[in-house]
């Protein structure tokens, strides 16, 4: 199977305290994989040197095809990300964040114009093209940013806890949508603090402390650590961490 992440002891120092320390990992094309770990064991410091925006002290790594020490702007562009915190805007139109975001990332009008009718049908937001992102529930927003995410047909999607605060049935939706991005050969790289979400991930890695103490599938880790949930799972090897944000 095809690589579309690739580390080899990737390690982020800041001064005397090291956040990444030596993580070794790939994943796959198309794979939905997995980041978890508590507050402070390196998961966002790890998620940014990968996405371009933060560059390592030490080791390897490619994202793309390319290396995050030399080609961080190449990554960029061959990436979606949705952050934590909804950063559409509110005080636009779906339509003009749609747009706007195209725009960023270097689409024509033509693809704009293509891309907004195919995103508006998708979501089922049509009726809605021309109403102030602000009027939107929550849960659409995170769905909207999503897509957003995806306009320019990138060849990863890193998403940092895009389900945090929606309700159970919203979370189930918007999974939906990460397989289809997944089937359609897209790699989704995830992080969260909901363990029940680790169980829809093909693959997970669980940070401590700044390593990478677990990685597998989620039935194998059950198996390996005896345990009947991911919620076991994670407790076991995060129990003895040291650090905390």
């Amino acid at each position: 199977m095809e690589a579309s992440i690739k580390t080899e002891n990737l390690t982020k120092c800041f001064g005397s305290f090291t956040a990444v320390n030596n993580i070794t990992f790939k994943v796959d094309k198309g794979e939905i994989f997995g980041f978890l770990g508590a507050n402070g064991a390196g998961k966002t410091t790890a998620m940014r040197m990968l996405c371009g925006l933060l560059h390592p002290t030490s080791g390897k790594a490619s994202v793309a095809g390319f290396d995050v020490f030399t080609q961080r702007e190449q990554i960029k562009k061959n990436i979606g990300y949705m952050s934590q915190k909804f950063s559409l805007y509110e005080d636009l139109t779906i339509k003009e964040n749609i747009n706007f975001f195209g725009t960023i990332y270097g689409l024509s009008n033509t693809k704009i114009k293509e891309k907004t009718e195919q995103l508006l049908i998708r979501l089922n937001l049509m009726e809605e093209a021309n109403s102030l992102v602000a009027s939107l529930p929550l849960g659409w927003k995170q769905k909207l940013s999503f897509s957003l995410a995806l306009i320019h047909d990138p060849k990863i999607v890193f998403l940092d806890e895009p389900t945090g605060g929606v309700d159970p049935i919203t979370r189930r939706q918007f999974w939906e949508l990460i397989y289809e991005t997944a089937d359609s050969g897209t790699t989704v790289f995830v992080t969260t603090h909901y363990m029940d979400e680790a169980e829809y991930c093909n693959r997970v890695s669980i940070m401590v402390d700044g390593k990478i103490e677990a990685i597998d599938t989620p039935d194998n880790l059950k198996k390996l650590f005896d345990a009947s949930t991911m919620d076991e799972v994670f407790y076991l090897l995060a129990r003895g961490a040291s650090t905390q944000e």
